[in-house]
């Protein structure tokens, strides 16, 4: 009998996509998935861009590319979206990826080997602890307050574990909703040169904010070049593209460029483009700003939902931008009673549980997402899930 690897043995399926599958229920209310709002999806922009391209560009639109990327994606994600936020960077310290899915995976194929330790935040983004367990690494969890990465705890495990990298999500972060201080982001990018360490910084949430002043990246204080900035089209225009980016040091994007090769040789060149012309138009900061008034009404319905509704012992984050709330209702087993939340009260959420390493965590946590559903369903959602976790105590 053919034998399966042993790296698939150390691989779980995604909560989230059974949740996508549950979806297919149109009585279920979602707030378990991460998709932006598809009444903020730019159809028109996307369509007229498109149209234009296949006329002028067909051929190139629909042949082979370059490795590194679309140049005038490129140049125009440099111009609008890295060199504004104070990173220092040429064309030469980009490259495209195929979503930041494909970002972080192939960042850890070419710094993570088998038994290196790699430093997260604990809760933290479930795909990334997926593919760290296939890559059978030592991973290690670092704590979280209300600003983010507890720094004195970072430095502690980074002298006793030695890690070859830390993955952080600094903005908005999946799945509390956190940012990371303005002190701490400088602290990171210290402690990174300090150690030798290297620091993924993965920000697909940054530019979703709906108030607050905007914080500049880790990348912003790296004097090493030990910081690599991973950046997502997913949250800002629309996630179907499947287009990521990667801002690093020359060396480490050839390196990347090496391995990319032989993921897939290169992102489609019509999605690349598309988000090349939205950007050289001036497209993308009334688009966020439309976004963002639309994920500021759904926050506060949630908001109001959870005060209203929710156990009053449940503690939760005040993001102010993103897509998500992390909530804490002291003695519930959010894994149980999500199981009765879809089949019983027809609303999904994801359990807090899967975003930890250790399966003892983050039992009376769940993740809420309140992009995706209208203020009436989630108020509904609420008021459902709000029953659910008063009956017998939580």
């Amino acid at each position: 009998m053919v034998q399966y690897s042993q790296r698939l043995s150390r691989v779980k399926g995604s909560v989230i996509r059974e949740i996508f599958k549950m979806m297919a229920d149109p009585q279920i209310i979602s707030l378990g998935g991460g998709s932006p709002a598809a009444e903020g999806y730019p159809l028109e922009e996307v369509r007229e861009i498109s149209d234009r391209l296949l006329r002028d560009h067909g051929v190139e639109m629909l042949d082979y590319g370059l490795t590194s990327g679309y140049l005038p994606l490129r140049e125009a994600y440099l111009e609008h979206l890295v060199l504004p936020k104070g990173v220092e960077a040429q064309v030469e310290n980009t490259i495209i990826m195929t979503g930041s899915g494909q970002g972080i995976y192939l960042i850890f194929d070419v710094f993570i080997d088998p038994g290196d330790t790699v430093l997260i935040e604990s809760p933290t983004f479930l795909n990334t602890i997926n593919v760290l367990r296939k890559m059978d690494a030592n991973i290690i969890g670092v704590e979280m307050d209300e600003d983010g990465i507890i720094i004195e705890d970072l430095e502690e495990k980074i002298k006793r574990h030695h890690p070859k990298l830390l993955y952080t999500i600094p903005t908005f972060q999946n799945p509390t909703g956190r940012s990371l201080s303005l002190a701490r982001r400088q602290q990171i990018a210290e402690l990174a040169a300090r150690y030798d360490m290297v620091v993924l910084e993965d920000d697909p949430y940054g530019d979703v904010r709906f108030r607050g002043e905007a914080l500049p990246p880790i990348k912003s204080f790296d004097t090493s070049g030990n910081v690599i900035m991973l950046n997502s089209f997913s949250k800002t225009i629309a996630p179907g593209l499947r287009v990521g980016a990667v801002t690093a040091k020359k060396e480490w994007v050839q390196k990347l460029e090496l391995v990319k090769q032989g993921a897939d040789t290169h992102t489609a060149t019509l999605p690349q483009a598309i988000c090349a012309e939205f950007l050289s138009q001036g497209l993308l900061p009334a688009h966020l700003q439309k976004v963002g008034k639309i994920y500021a009404e759904r926050f506060a319905a949630m908001e109001r939902g959870i005060q209203q509704y929710f156990p009053a012992s449940c503690e939760y984050t005040h993001p102010d931008g993103g897509l998500f709330v992390w909530a804490r209702i002291p003695g519930s087993d959010t894994m149980e009673r999500n199981k009765r939340a879809v089949s019983e009260y027809k609303v999904a959420f994801v359990p807090g549980q899967p975003f930890f390493i250790n399966e003892n965590e983050g039992i009376d946590c769940l993740r809420l997402n309140y992009s995706s559903s209208n203020v009436e369903k989630i108020t509904t959602a609420c008021q459902r899930l709000g029953e659910l976790f008063a009956e017998s105590g939580n």
